[in-house]
């Protein structure tokens, strides 16, 4: 979110500020620099209640603000939510599509999402996806506006052109061979990595030709990973580990085709890094405004979340025509090219403007 915080306060349109929970999540390895923040921030104090740590939205308490935005999903955004409704302030919720096969879903959640929606003034999510998701717990389809996500598509893509006359040797470093296929992400089962090893396990035994599976993250499930490729004899998956953002592009730059096995993503923003990157797209359907990224044939392929066959079915596909992969990949590139942190600034303070006298 950080550049979009800075193209919305470059803008100087009103006054913004943005308060976080926590510097960085516990589980997460992502550089957090505050010395390039060019808007106004805090953190929000925290203490543990019956072992659960609990963060108090303490600046709600001070000068009110005409406006707060926030998430839904914990007790401190409620707790927020309605010291804000108490004070007179017009609010908003984030809202993304969550799927079930990654949330654990309770009558007493899905109750407060059918009280909430219908009250707050705005709820503000990335497409059609998200605004179903509310109209199923009652939100007002006059209460929903779209900003959709964005990425530094200007990162990504002089990245990648400043490691084009070095994509051999740097394929060559990590011993790539033939088309090579790369995910970016959480090594979690929840991401469908165990599905992804076995479509490219299947891949590799019906492909005459070397393949390559090349994988850029870290997480819980890395080292069964390892033993499961030692232990079935699946060759030529390399580990590369987490990689800030500024690393990332000679990565996408090295590969032939980005996977996206994900069992429940609410959006999964690497897939607009690889389409930055010029890579075509093979991801399940269940990550959020899929379709409205990846037009089936032209771009990339949608296939059904945990069904190895399907997958690698469009993998082999895939490795065995280098000029589709090509044209499918100019597409991509085409289709995320206006999706730029400026553009969600637009975005966002049209609809401020729009919820604020």
């Amino acid at each position: 979110m950080v550049e979009r915080f800075n193209a919305l306060a470059d803008r100087g349109t009103f006054e913004f500020e943005a308060w976080f929970n926590d510097r960085i999540e516990p589980d997460r390895s992502w550089d957090v620099d505050e010395s390039t923040w060019r808007f106004h921030y805090r953190y929000m104090p925290k203490t543990q209640i019956a072992g659960h740590v609990f963060h108090w939205p303490i600046p709600l308490l001070g000068k009110r603000p005409d406006l707060l935005v926030s998430l839904y999903a914990e007790p401190s955004f409620l707790f927020g939510w309605m010291i804000a409704k108490l004070r007179g302030c017009r609010t908003g919720f984030w809202v993304e599509v969550t799927f079930d096969r990654c949330v654990h879903r309770t009558w007493l959640k899905e109750a407060i999402k059918r009280w909430l929606f219908p009250k707050v003034d705005a709820v503000i999510t990335v497409g059609d996806d998200g605004k179903d998701f509310v109209r199923k717990y009652g939100g007002k389809e006059s209460s929903v506006f779209f900003a959709p996500h964005v990425i530094d598509v200007a990162h990504f893509q002089r990245g990648i052109r400043d490691c084009q006359l070095q994509r051999t040797s740097l394929r060559e470093a990590y011993k790539l061979k033939g088309t090579t296929f790369i995910y970016v992400g959480r090594l979690w089962w929840g991401k469908g990595i165990n599905i992804l090893l076995d479509a490219f396990e299947s891949v590799q035994q019906r492909n005459s030709d070397e393949v390559s599976l090349l994988l850029v993250g870290d997480g819980p499930e890395e080292i069964k990973l390892k033993q499961a490729c030692a232990e079935r004899n699946i060759r030529n998956v390399i580990f590369a580990g987490f990689k800030q953002k500024s690393e990332l592009p000679r990565y996408y730059a090295i590969a032939d085709v980005f996977v996206f096995p994900t069992l429940g993503d609410t959006y999964g923003l690497v897939v607009d890094e690889a389409m930055a990157c010029s890579l075509p797209i093979i991801s399940t359907s269940a990550a959020g405004e899929i379709r409205d990224r990846i037009e089936e044939g032209v771009n990339g392929y949608i296939v059904p979340p945990g069904n190895s066959a399907a997958l690698a079915e469009r993998m082999l596909y895939l490795s065995r025509e280098p000029e589709l992969r090509q044209r499918m990949g100019e597409e991509s590139a085409k289709k995320i090219a206006g999706h730029t942190p400026e553009r969600w600034a637009e975005d966002f303070e049209r609809i401020v403007m729009k919820l604020l006298p």
